[in-house]
């Protein structure tokens, strides 16, 4: 009996610590594919990647994105970095605070050494801002960046602005006027911070131009821009994703649920032979 019960105690502590060791034994071997890419590339790398983006905790959705503590460690890891060093970061995110989009953007800019964004998948929004200040950007051939129009709350700040166009200001309320002062503010602040960002990569007319697009309203916020539409823009982008990132890409999985959206056979395909007659 006292075996039994020895048993049953060693079978719990087992089950409640390797949750814990498969999680430091993936994070080992993040790092060491990490490294083994900083040396191939002679860069320093930096993942910025929120793979939870639907997470629910007791029924309450959860959100990762870019916040403020996100652009410590992205301004850390460049502060440590040499000038003259390259700079890899890998972007994988559905956006976030524009303060810490524009910290992150900013400091990449100003990095002397060569700076490339890869985007495996996508990097919307606030990841947008990020990617162009690259001096390379290169994405997967399926793989989009999104507008960069400001959001009001549940309002997008250029159909706030409409509305001032369409009705008499007297025929609207006071707390729709305060709102579209904000929301002028802002499509001028993201505009000036995006067309610094191109100044640098395109002439002073493209990078108007291309501000101007990204920023007021062109597309619903969540639109999908992909390559085709960025090379016309006049970005330096190339699909030469390098299969490491991929490879990087898979060791920060979503959370496990039971059972998985997606699934396939990671094997060769392999097409049956038709019978013959």
């Amino acid at each position: 009996m006292e075996f039994i019960s020895q048993f049953f105690w060693l079978f719990i502590i087992i089950t409640a610590l390797t949750p814990y060791l498969q999680q430091q034994i993936l994070r080992s071997t993040r790092t060491r594919k990490m490294i083994d890419l900083e040396r191939k590339r002679g860069s320093r790398l930096i993942t910025l990647i929120h793979r939870q983006e639907a997470v629910s905790l007791l029924g309450v959705p959860l959100t990762r994105y870019i916040n403020i503590e996100d652009s410590e460690q992205v301004l850390t890891a460049i502060r440590m970095t040499d000038k003259e060093v390259p700079i890899d970061i890998i972007l994988h995110t559905p956006g976030g605070l524009v303060l810490a989009s524009e910290q992150i953007a900013d400091a990449l800019l100003r990095h002397p050494g060569k700076v490339t964004v890869f985007v495996p998948h996508y990097a919307m929004s606030g990841g947008t801002l990020v990617a162009l200040s690259a001096d390379e950007l290169v994405m997967d051939e399926n793989a989009v960046l999104g507008p960069l129009d400001p959001q009001l709350g549940q309002y997008p700040a250029a159909s706030l602005l409409k509305v001032l166009e369409k009705k008499e200001l007297k025929d609207i309320d006071d707390q729709t006027v305060i709102l579209a002062d904000v929301a002028a503010k802002s499509l001028q602040q993201v505009k000036k911070t995006v067309k610094y960002l191109l100044d640098k990569h395109m002439d002073h007319e493209q990078a108007e131009k291309t501000a101007q697009l990204l920023t007021h309203g062109t597309w619903t916020h969540d639109y999908p821009i992909d390559i085709n539409e960025i090379t016309e823009m006049g970005l330096n982008v190339t699909t030469d994703m390098p299969v490491e990132i991929y490879e990087l890409m898979s060791m920060f999985p979503q959370p496990r649920t039971a059972r998985p959206s997606v699934e396939y056979n990671p094997g060769p395909f392999y097409p049956s032979t038709p019978k013959e007659n």
